[in-house]
């Protein structure tokens, strides 16, 4: 007989992922932890082509929202110490481990709709609820914007009791976050602009300054002895002003 140090997770069984609707007040855990997770960021950049040069003007333009993603596991029939749910749903499970495959009482889909149907349109807010997704030290707000299902096992009757999730969220900016950050347009940030069929000074001044008075200080900038002759295909700086 073993008499080692016994499993450290019968003692102290390992905390479960939860994800809450923070639009409803409601919480569940997910059957069985991730094994992994991934975060990535995303930024776009916009590349200026410029004549007689090696490479482009790389232009800042903004910044995506963090995404966070994982695979789920769902399975109804051997359920152990690590299914996650309620006090009833870990005895359910169990119960039902014990039963030939024939005899099955749970539809993992029970279980994989409470997630899938997180991406559904809630009618009392026009969007889909508000999640928190909450896990040890992971704590991320956002939305479901991808779920990807597939059911790998089923019973004799065709019910699936296995089943693999692919879940993506996106992050959720709050508004803390933005305020004081200035638009991409604004004047006192310095930009490039390429010339096209029909530009001029004073309208690309508009533009980006919200008055066609600062074609002055776009001429200077660039050394245009004449104004009213752009080249289409040139690149222009619209320097920053206060």
């Amino acid at each position: 007989m073993y008499l080692g140090i016994p499993n450290p997770n019968i003692i102290m069984p390992l905390e479960k992922m939860k994800i809450k609707n923070l639009d409803r007040g409601t919480t569940f855990e997910v059957l069985y932890n991730p094994q992994s997770y991934v975060q990535s960021r995303n930024v776009q950049y916009a590349q200026i082509p410029l004549l007689n040069a090696d490479g482009p003007i790389v232009q800042f333009l903004f910044g995506a929202g963090e995404v966070l993603s994982f695979e789920l596991f769902f399975d109804s029939i051997s359920a152990g110490s690590e299914v996650g749910g309620g006090a009833g749903d870990k005895l359910a499970f169990a119960a039902n481990s014990l039963l030939p495959s024939a005899a099955n009482l749970i539809d993992v889909r029970e279980y994989t709709d409470k997630i899938y149907e997180l991406s559904h349109v809630d009618s009392d807010f026009h969007r889909p609820p508000l999640l928190e997704v909450q896990w040890s030290t992971l704590l991320f707000k956002g939305f479901l914007s991808s779920c990807s299902l597939q059911f790998t096992k089923f019973d004799e009757s065709g019910q699936p009791v296995r089943a693999i999730m692919q879940c993506q969220f996106v992050e959720k900016m709050d508004l803390e976050k933005l305020a004081g950050i200035r638009p991409k347009g604004s004047p006192d940030t310095s930009q490039y602009r390429q010339v096209y069929q029909g530009d001029s000074l004073w309208a690309i001044s508009a533009k980006k300054y919200g008055s066609c008075d600062q074609w002055r200080v776009v001429a200077q900038a660039n050394g245009l002895a004449n104004p009213r002759r752009l080249r289409t295909g040139d690149t222009l700086v619209l320097p920053a002003i206060d």
